[in-house]
């Protein structure tokens, strides 16, 4: 028998339908799905061996958790990912507003209307998506927000006494009856709404302006928080905390590939952008190793952490970035350039909390120093070490390529080069193509490219050769003339689009 199709109380209980607390089914749920071998919390990437099994024990221990983590640490989305532990559809009594169970209905409204009624009474169906709220904690939200209050408009329109529950308007946990309500960022949330939830935590009851009302709620509570908020902000005073009975430590993608899977996944690409852009391994890697730089940096406070946004945005920008010089020069299809970090730019400053050091410095050359420390990690899995190439005594590869510079000659790399040009630019360049075909004779034409300008950045970078900011690209010198012919008189016009490393 189709249970939708149920209307009546007396219907359900003839079908033998037994109801459950949530917290009873998701744990039979999750029982269930982990003897089939399902996977549970899809979608999250890097938790396999750390978080998820934490909350998978949580759950069978019918806990409410806390999940405790920098931000861009999936927090949110696991807690949205709970309701695929739901059963798909519940029987609520028909019109109740915190959706009463039939079989235990604990509102004036539900049990008034099963009195009435008996086993005529109306039942509907509430899918698993309608059982989840979620409340971000600010300053400003209240007891009446989360529990309730009293309504005086309701009193009077119904000529009822304050005394009686049915002038009570329900706040938002409440109306998460027999389902998961999450607070994110409870620190924000002020210490007297802290001590509000104590009795609904422990003691199933409700205190509304003078109100001790007997609701036994069945709810689900799930918590997220910064550990940086304990400091900054607020903290989880320790009776809640205490009443939260699992917390969950969360962390940052712990590889590269963990973090490419992510973003591959998260960010949000055209049709037309995968079609006609190609991003190599490289550049993809360039831009998951820019986070793991800025989470070690000493520039960027580490409390605050580096959120996974940052690669998401990161990668959208580079490869906007290429669509962007393709639709410029009419092509029909490019591949993504180390200049294209350019447009990295606008996703890193936005997204790092800098340090006193960092403030000094300015985002801008403080991201620049990122994409820097990037290459200079990633480029022994595809060309020799600048440094260690410099000394060994028998054949430096790079030693053609800095003499050019050091004769007086440069190179300019701007954004918007056609490919045409980009790659004439870089084979005037002496030694710089024997270089690539030496240490990379496999690579297709388009990576040999992307692959000598990658030598010239990590010169850079190790000091070979001098790295010029200019408005939409890069120009390359010989660092020892760079050092003498540096326009002092300019230096009123610096600013930070104009960076030399």
């Amino acid at each position: 028998m189709d249970l939708l199709n149920i209307k009546t109380f007396g219907a359900l209980k003839k079908a033998g339908y037994r109801t459950r607390s949530i917290k009873d089914e998701l744990r039979s749920n999750l029982v269930d799905a982990l003897r089939n071998g399902q996977r549970t919390f899809e979608g999250i990437i890097g938790f396999e061996n750390t978080v998820i099994p934490d909350i998978e024990t949580a759950i069978l221990s019918r806990h409410n958790i806390l999940l405790l983590g920098l931000r861009g640490q999936a927090k949110t989305r696991i807690a949205r990912l709970m309701t695929g532990l739901l059963d798909e559809y519940i029987p609520y009594v028909e019109g109740s507003e915190i959706y009463d169970d039939p079989f235990h209905p604990i509102s004036w409204f539900a049990r008034t209307r099963l009195q009435e009624m008996g086993d005529d009474t109306p039942v509907a169906w509430l899918h698993r998506q309608e059982r989840y709220t979620e409340k971000l904690a600010t300053p400003d939200v209240t007891v009446a927000d989360l529990i309730g209050d009293v309504d005086p408009i309701k009193a009077a329109t119904l000529k009822l006494p304050y005394s009686d529950e049915r002038v009570i308007h329900f706040g938002l946990i409440p109306r998460s009856h027999r389902g998961i309500f999450v607070i994110n960022e409870l620190p924000d949330l002020q210490a007297r709404i802290q001590v509000a939830l104590f009795n609904i935590l422990q003691e199933s009851d409700i205190q509304i302006r003078g109100f001790k009302l007997r609701l036994p709620l069945d709810v689900q509570f799930m918590f997220t928080a910064n550990p940086e908020d304990y400091t900054n902000r607020g903290s989880i005073v320790t009776p809640l905390k205490d009443r939260i009975e699992s917390q969950i430590l969360t962390h940052y993608p712990k590889t590269i590939e963990i973090s490419r899977k992510i973003t591959g996944q998260e960010a949000l690409l055209t049709d037309g952008q995968l079609k006609s852009v190609q991003v190599h391994d490289l550049l993809k890697d360039l831009v998951e190793q820019i986070a793991f730089e800025a989470r070690n940096s000493e520039y960027i406070d580490k409390k605050s952490g580096v959120s996974a946004r940052l690669t998401i945005s990161a990668y959208e920008n580079l490869v906007s970035a290429a669509e962007r010089r393709l639709l410029l020069n009419n092509e029909k299809n490019t591949t993504a350039r180390i200049s294209d970090l350019f447009g990295v730019l606008l996703a890193i400053t936005g997204k790092i909390e800098l340090v006193y050091e960092g403030e000094q410095e300015g985002p801008a050359k403080v991201a620049h120093i990122l994409i820097g420390k990037a290459i200079k990690s990633l480029l022994p899995a595809y060309l020799p070490d600048p440094e260690k190439s410099r000394k060994n005594k028998r054949r430096n590869p790079y030693a053609e390529i800095v003499d050019w510079f050091g004769h007086e000659n440069k190179l300019s790399l701007s954004q918007d080069l056609s490919d045409k040009e980009y790659a004439r630019q870089l084979r005037l360049v002496p030694g710089l193509k024997e270089l690539v075909k030496e240490f990379q004779p496999k690579a297709d034409e388009k990576t040999r490219l992307l692959l000598m300008e990658l030598a010239l950045h990590a010169l850079a970078e190790h000091s070979m050769l001098s790295k010029h900011y200019l408005e939409n690209g890069y120009e390359f010198k010989d660092m020892f003339n760079s050092l003498f012919n540096t326009a002092i008189d300019d230096e009123d016009n610096f600013n930070e689009d104009n960076i030399n490393l």
